[in-house]
């Protein structure tokens, strides 16, 4: 039975598990997992689970290839420390375990730094980027926003390695303060809020401060083979609220077409971009399983088990989606599997 481990993923990971074990082919899995946090939802998918270290490095290293060898572990699928991970690939291939990464280091390295990525994108015609500026100081976050408003753009932060919506804000100097304290939780600071809490530090890790995209926003996953061939495209949009609607636009498959052939990101990756006066714009590219990436598999296509076939040597060939699917969730009690 091929066994499969998931290192301190997301909670979503709970659904990617079970789309692996209810696969097409009735093929048997024994799904490992590990987080720091025993009673993580996340664990609740796997047939083993068990309680991470925390630990940066080479001994995250040394934790991961022990926990492999331990185990008999067949694919390796990590979200925590993918470079350092892939920096040492030849590792786990010693040891029989192949790993769901991208392999290309400096790649990978500026998928997981926005920055790093953005400038590597100017030097192509292959997306938009937005209008930004990098920051290390209050001042020079003040001086970035002047920039940007002065060149007729609303603006929000997010720090440069951040995943997902963690450190994103936008500035709104108009913002009602007691309606705010008093309603639901608001992404919105005024400039004086962001300064005063720069200013605490005399640096700070590098802050994006960019145009804010008010459009649509589309999280574009995208299915490759080992060598990066693109096999499936799925444009999954916030249609409001819980609502998502994977939906068939032909710039949106075009810039995937693009970026795969331009990048060779290998297995399961995600474009995300969001509009602004009809022109997507990047926001980034995950190289791994997008959160919403459940939602997607809606199109008929079981995203997560077939790069676990990919990289296990079978044939995966090009995939046909079912579009204009509106879908959405609930939630869903369970009785907590903690184990000893």
């Amino acid at each position: 039975m091929t066994k499969i481990w998931f290192n301190r993923w997301f909670s979503v990971a709970f659904h990617y598990m079970n789309f692996i074990r209810n696969n097409e082919d009735g093929r048997q899995f024994q799904i490992y997992a590990t987080h720091p946090d025993r009673a993580h939802m996340s664990l609740q998918g796997a047939d083993v689970a068990e309680t991470e270290p925390v630990l940066d490095g080479e001994e995250y290293l040394t934790f991961a290839l022990g926990f492999c060898a331990e185990h008999g572990i067949d694919v390796f699928i990590p979200r925590l420390h993918m470079y350092t991970i892939a920096k040492h690939i030849q590792l786990f291939e010693k040891l029989g375990t192949k790993v769901i990464v991208c392999r290309d280091l400096e790649l990978l390295e500026s998928l997981l730094e926005k920055q790093k990525f953005y400038e590597s994108v100017k030097q192509t015609s292959l997306m938009t980027i937005p209008d930004y500026r990098v920051v290390n100081t209050a001042d020079d976050f003040m001086t970035a926003y002047g920039e940007l408003v002065e060149a007729g753009h609303e603006v929000c932060i997010k720090p440069t390695n951040s995943e997902g919506g963690m450190g994103f804000r936008i500035i709104s100097n108009k913002r009602d303060a007691l309606s705010d304290l008093f309603g639901t939780i608001k992404r919105y600071l005024s400039t004086d809020q962001v300064y005063q809490i720069l200013s605490s530090v005399e640096r700070f890790d590098d802050l994006m401060v960019m145009e804010l995209l008010p459009g649509f926003e589309y999280s574009i996953d995208c299915l490759a083979s080992e060598a990066g061939e693109l096999l499936a495209v799925v444009p999954r949009r916030k249609a409001g609220g819980r609502l998502r609607l994977l939906e068939e636009v032909p710039e949106l498959i075009e810039i995937a077409h693009k970026v795969a052939a331009r990048y060779r990101i290998p297995f399961n990756y995600n474009i995300q971009v969001k509009y602004n006066k009809g022109v997507p714009k990047l926001l980034e590219i995950n190289p791994r399983m997008s959160g919403g990436l459940h939602v997607t598999c809606l199109s008929g296509i079981n995203f997560p088990y077939l790069a676990v076939k990919s990289i296990l040597g079978e044939h995966v060939g090009v995939q046909k989606p079912t579009y204009d699917i509106l879908a959405s969730y609930v939630e869903k009690s369970i009785i907590m599997n903690l184990g000893n």
